[in-house]
């Protein structure tokens, strides 16, 4: 949309109007520049999540969207016991309270975003104890028995999943027109990934295990799959609940995972891979974008001898695409024309690939990374194994994997000495109470990632990394108690802002983790910056104008339980009387801190062109303050 068209000026006054245009400017200058971010005199940023209660401090809402009010019904209580599954003694955290700023940076790193009940809860508890807790949520259930005191128990809260879509009925066909009594929305909802999509903002905005959906986020950006390239939503929706349930568990598990998903197998061609001309797609990308890089490294990232020696050759990745040879579909797939190639199982995402007969496989020696070999005669089980340990075994796997959830979650120019922690902890499998001391341990490296001292201290000006749309998104929405059902927020917002969620374009992901930030000293990197420009940095403002101004998106008639996009800035009102202090509120919220100061009066003079008399006057400045606090460049990037 033209930001000077009457649709985009509607409801503000001439100075307001002037202050956009401002903002815009500013925007622009900002978001192109370095990752240090902000334009003049710009202080760190940050970002928003939202729950109307703070008894729910986990970030549910009470009757936001059609799930969430049954879902995670129940008081949120105390966490405690031991955590055996993920090795974290909830009990050996205390608690150690911390600041705003502190505690809005954690929600931007470890959440879609902050709201005020959140923010509370995070500074009442200190991060430590708020990342324990989430590894491992619980909640107070009471039950009410007549005649007696209530009995109070603790109970494990479900953990966020991908449901929506049809099943595998797509797979099972045997008519060979599987639509033809489906209706117009067959191809959506059995084949596409919007049920996933509907499903993800859902959770992202409303769920309170927003740790686990924030990394789930980041594994689905390393191991990519895409719905441009495969279909079967039911397949696409096993897959990112695999990716949320090994959130906190070991990465080589989630490789393992990896490589036997027929989704994957699809994906990358190595499902039915022909035993004596394998498709080495899948082989590449395995070392190249899963695992270890392509130039061998240090322990804190840094390239071995200062110059990139490669990790690996073409004849190493012929030898992985022979060794995982000999797996195919799982049984159930059928179809009208039977299964290829001969003696294979037929197209079907319904659990692990499987080995249906040995003959697939081929069984010549082959020679792995990390001194692995594998001997005349073996099976593809063993060949599985070898390739795992090789990768597990490897140097590059520890910082290749730790460098990506440090740019995922907290900074996209780590400096060596954090990335060489968060290694320690991924090596040994244990950072303080955090991991069950098994090196890939997941829980672990999160936890290096989000306490390391470069995490929780003031950022640098090379610090921090741009807000991508889908957080962009999701902390909008959470910050002023919003809804959504997520129909909006993939063929539409996610096309402009090229950002469709479980559809990148490649296995390369949306943007590449090195793209390189123009006129940056010393050269930054910043991976969001490669799909942002001109038109998205409007767009994001387009955005935020649409919620506040525009009131979101109503509910769709064909979409399941549909609520629609929308804010609620009823809680703001009550500070619309004073400019001042309604605009350090959202900006408290937004930020961690008050605006820069020249930035502060011209939004709250914005802010005061609107009159406080009346109710209607009232809603507009919280409207006029809300665009303007979240359309800033300091809420662009998350330092």
């Amino acid at each position: 949309m033209d930001p000077t068209s009457p649709h985009f000026r509607k409801g503000r006054s001439g100075a307001s109007r002037v202050l956009i245009c401002r903002l815009l400017a500013l925007a622009l200058v900002a978001t192109l520049a370095a990752c240090g971010g902000g334009g003049g005199d710009s202080t760190s940023s940050s970002g928003g999540l939202s729950s109307r209660s703070a008894a729910a401090g986990s970030g549910a809402q009470d009757g936001a969207d059609g799930e969430s009010s049954s879902l995670w019904s129940g008081l949120v209580g105390a966490i405690d016991g031991a955590l055996n599954k993920i090795g974290i003694d909830i009990g050996a955290e205390p608690k150690a309270g911390t600041t705003q700023l502190d505690a809005v940076r954690l929600a931007n790193q470890a959440t879609f975003g902050p709201n005020e009940a959140l923010i509370a809860q995070i500074r009442q508890q200190g991060p430590a104890l708020w990342i324990a807790e989430q590894m491992n949520l619980q909640r107070q259930a009471v039950k009410r028995v007549p005649g007696a005191a209530d009995v109070v128990t603790t109970v494990a809260l479900p953990k966020s999943r991908y449901t929506s879509g049809g099943t595998n009925a797509v797979h099972k066909d045997t008519t060979g027109d599987f639509c033809a009594d489906k209706g117009s929305n067959c191809w959506r909802d059995w084949s596409s990934s919007t049920p996933l999509v509907w499903d993800f903002y859902r959770n992202a905005v409303h769920s309170p295990d927003q740790l686990r959906l924030r990394v789930g986020l980041a594994l689905q950006q390393m191991l990519v799959i895409s719905n441009y390239e495969v279909s079967g939503t039911y397949g696409l929706r096993n897959y990112n609940n695999m990716l949320l349930d090994n959130a906190f568990g070991n990465y080589r598990d989630v490789l393992e995972n990896v490589i036997l998903s027929p989704v994957m197998g699809d994906y990358l061609d190595h499902v039915n891979n022909d035993k004596n001309a394998p498709n080495e797609n899948f082989a590449r990308e395995l070392l190249q974008l899963f695992s270890l890089g392509t130039c061998l490294l240090n322990t804190d990232g840094s390239l071995q001898g200062g110059t990139c020696t490669p990790t690996y050759d073409n004849e190493r990745v012929r030898e992985y695409a022979f060794a995982l040879t000999g797996w195919t579909y799982p049984a159930g797939g059928a179809t009208p024309w039977g299964c290829y190639p001969s003696g294979a199982n037929c197209q079907f995402y319904d659990g692990n690939m499987v080995v249906k007969t040995a003959s697939m496989h081929n069984t010549q020696p082959r020679t792995l990374l990390s001194g692995v070999t594998l001997g005349n005669g073996n099976t593809a089980p063993a060949a599985l194994q070898a390739v795992l340990n090789s990768i597990m075994a490897h140097q590059n796997v520890a910082p290749f994997v730790s460098r990506h959830l440090i740019q995922q979650l907290v900074t996209s120019n780590p400096s060596p000495a954090y990335v060489q922690r968060v290694v320690t902890a991924f090596n040994t499998g244990r950072y303080g109470t955090f991991g069950g001391g098994k090196k890939g341990d997941l829980a672990a490296t999160v936890a290096a990632v989000l306490l390391d001292t470069e995490a929780r201290s003031t950022p640098t000006n090379t610090a921090g990394r741009l807000r991508e749309p889908i957080q962009l998104f999701t902390a909008v929405l959470r910050a002023l108690n919003g809804r959504t059902d997520g129909d909006a927020l993939g063929w539409w917002w996610g096309e402009e802002m090229r950002e469709h969620v479980f559809r990148p374009p490649s296995v390369f992901n949306f943007y590449p983790p090195d793209y390189p930030v123009a006129g940056t000293t010393p050269p930054l990197v910043g991976p969001a910056f490669g799909i942002h420009n001109a038109n998205t940095a409007l767009n994001r403002l387009n955005y935020i104008n649409y919620l506040v101004f525009w009131d979101g998106s109503n509910p769709g008639s064909d979409v399941p339980n549909a609520v629609g996009t929308k804010v609620d800035l009823t809680a703001f009102t009550a500070d619309a009387t004073n400019a001042a202090t309604l605009v350090d509120r959202l900006s408290l919220l937004a930020l961690g801190e008050p605006l820069p100061t020249a930035s502060r009066t011209a939004v709250i003079n914005a802010v005061n062109a609107y009159s406080s008399s009346t109710a209607s006057g009232r809603t507009n400045r919280v409207k006029q303050a809300a665009f303007l606090v979240f359309a800033s460049p300091q809420f662009q990037m998350t330092r």
